[in-house]
């Protein structure tokens, strides 16, 4: 009988341990998993080399995280992310700048496989640009109130976080959607993300980069011409609907209306990434454009979406 209460108890505890783990900081090798298996459903590169880091910036795949009032790099050989994970830190370190009246420090990005540290794992997401490093903060009022909010917004399940020993630090993988999803729903706004203009560049070029159209990085930058200067930062719409206005002659109102979408295809892209996107279906996209497969090719044009009409 003591056996078997025995067993039963420690049979309990197990379990108990593996629910408590998924609100802990001790991370666990399914999630390790689910990170690298989130990244390659998205179609996401890990970068082989800093040339590889390189093109995908080039590409718009990965943008420049800039330090500010909130937050500081500290030895960030990579200083560049994907949009959701650039958007996370952003806010995070507002919110706890207002908590603690200090900065975040951000201690890695994007880490290419060779450059990657001897005891990191073999999937690893550091390599696409989906996760961030975090110092661990020194203050324990800071650090209870830094892991406080981590974990809340791992229980929300839009990223997964664990507290490394060696060195210490906090390594954050960004659900891409869900975090945005639930950026939108915090502030009740689309999670805007940034594009600075290098040589050659062209509206055209950029809305074809970035998956948005000309009509909307005009609308968001409040430009009236077609002129870009080298290091201008334009706004990228995250909602990828085009709404233009227009004026109803028999009423005199003006009348939103949704032109038609449509994408550029991008090394990279898949059916279902666009899909997800632009909040279609594969289905959707493959009626709409008479394919006979999920075979794309690079500068392919797809048809996401066409016009409706008046709102």
């Amino acid at each position: 009988m003591q056996k078997l209460t025995l067993a039963l108890l420690t049979a309990c505890l197990a379990t108990m341990a593996t629910h408590a783990g998924a609100q802990t900081l001790t991370g666990s090798r399914s999630s390790m998993e689910k990170q690298y298996q989130v990244a390659v459903s998205h179609g996401y590169v890990f970068a082989r080399t800093a040339s590889t880091v390189n093109t995908l910036v080039e590409q718009g795949e990965l943008l420049k995280v800039n330090p500010n009032r909130h937050f500081e790099l500290h030895n960030v050989s990579f200083p560049y992310a994907k949009a959701p994970v650039k958007l996370f830190i952003e806010q995070l370190s507002a919110r706890y700048a207002n908590a603690c009246g200090e900065k975040v420090t951000v201690t890695s990005l994007t880490r290419p496989l060779d450059r990657q540290p001897g005891n990191a794992a073999d999937d690893s997401v550091h390599p696409t640009g989906m996760a961030v490093d975090l110092r661990i903060p020194p203050a324990g009022k800071c650090r209870s109130w830094l892991e406080r909010e981590l974990l809340s917004l791992e229980a929300s399940e839009v990223l997964d976080v664990t507290r490394e020993r060696n060195p210490p630090h906090y390594h954050v993988a960004v659900y891409p959607e869900p975090y945005r999803q639930f950026a939108q729903a915090e502030t009740g706004t689309g999670s805007d993300s940034e594009y600075v203009v290098r040589r050659g560049d062209t509206l055209s070029r950029i809305a074809t980069i970035t998956g948005a159209s000309v009509a909307q990085l005009k609308s968001a930058n409040g430009l009236r011409n077609d002129i870009l200067q080298i290091g201008q930062k334009l706004a990228v719409p995250a909602a990828n609907t085009a709404v233009v206005s227009r004026v109803n002659p028999s009423t005199n109102a003006q009348v939103a209306a949704v032109a038609e979408v449509s994408h550029r295809v991008k090394r990279g892209d898949t059916l279902w990434r666009i899909a997800r996107q632009y909040g279609t279906t594969v289905d959707a996209l493959s009626a709409r454009n008479g394919l006979n497969s999920e075979s794309l090719q690079v500068g392919q044009v797809l048809k996401v979406k066409s016009g409706a009409g008046s709102l």
